[in-house]
């Protein structure tokens, strides 16, 4: 068993896909004896985003605060809150925004493929 507090992760600047404004943390992975899944942790600044992107993996996301929107190739737009739960399908393109005056933060944690 392993246990981290959030302080023991470095964060990353998120520059894919015309990121602004964004870190990441890799809160559990391989290195820590995962063998499915990561977890991760992104942090949105107000008026940041994760550009439009896809990938084969699927996620599982809660929101832990803030306020923000996720959009999809199409340009059709999800509110997202404190508390909500997202699911996005393999090979679905998506991307975040911060639209709030506050940080945006979610746990995303994806398989390994």
């Amino acid at each position: 068993m392993i246990k981290k507090n959030i302080t023991d992760v470095d964060s990353e600047v998120v520059t894919k896909a015309n990121s602004t404004k964004t870190t990441i943390k890799w809160l559990i992975t391989k290195v820590d004896g995962a063998t499915n899944y990561t977890m991760r942790r992104f942090e949105i600044q107000a008026g940041g985003q994760i550009g439009l992107h896809s990938h084969p993996e699927e996620h599982e996301i809660y929101i832990l605060e803030g306020k923000g929107q996720v959009f999809d190739k199409n340009n059709n737009i999800i509110d997202i809150v404190k508390d909500d739960v997202l699911y996005v399908p393999p090979n679905e393109p998506h991307g975040y925004k911060n639209i709030g005056k506050q940080l945006l933060a979610f746990i995303c944690v994806i398989p390994y493929l």
